[in-house]
């Protein structure tokens, strides 16, 4: 396991072209922090905000992001949290673990955006309407459960 590690941040309305190192640049304006992969490999990585992604704290000093960041589809296969500044290593993930994942995530989002759809108003409901599908199971549900089927 790798050492704990410092990392710094800035709030900026647009990422710069140039990332720094160790630097976790969070754009409220766009819900999301950038970052090069914190295992030194240099790739970037984005954590879009959002319920079903991730969710960032700031304290006042320090910033914490939540779940763990898992960069399975780099090379280097790093996955670490950032908590108060700090990052945590954690354990690199099989396949499997990874496929079901991003299976988890899927269904999680369906979830949300399914309940969301159902909780808007009826105002909401004439200016988007759906083609309910024959057995009644939402878009995102029936995305999730395809994907799950083909192994995505």
């Amino acid at each position: 396991m790798k050492e704990l590690k410092a990392v710094s941040f800035e709030f900026v309305e647009n990422v710069p072209s140039q990332l720094k190192e160790d630097t976790l640049y969070v754009s409220i304006k766009y819900a999301t922090v950038v970052h090069r992969c914190l295992c030194g490999c240099g790739n970037e990585v984005v954590t879009p905000l959002s319920p079903t992604d991730w969710a960032l704290t700031f304290d006042g000093e320090t910033i914490s992001l939540d779940p763990s960041v898992g960069s399975w589809s780099l090379a280097c296969q790093s996955h670490y949290w950032i908590d108060r500044n700090t990052v945590h290593w954690a354990p690199t993930w099989s396949r499997e673990r990874i496929r079901a994942g991003r299976a988890a995530d899927l269904l999680a989002k369906a979830r949300y955006h399914d309940d969301r759809k159902s909780s808007g108003s009826a105002l909401s409901a004439e200016r988007t309407p759906q083609r309910p599908s024959p057995d009644g199971e939402g878009f995102w549900s029936r995305f999730a459960r395809l994907w799950r089927k083909g192994g995505g």
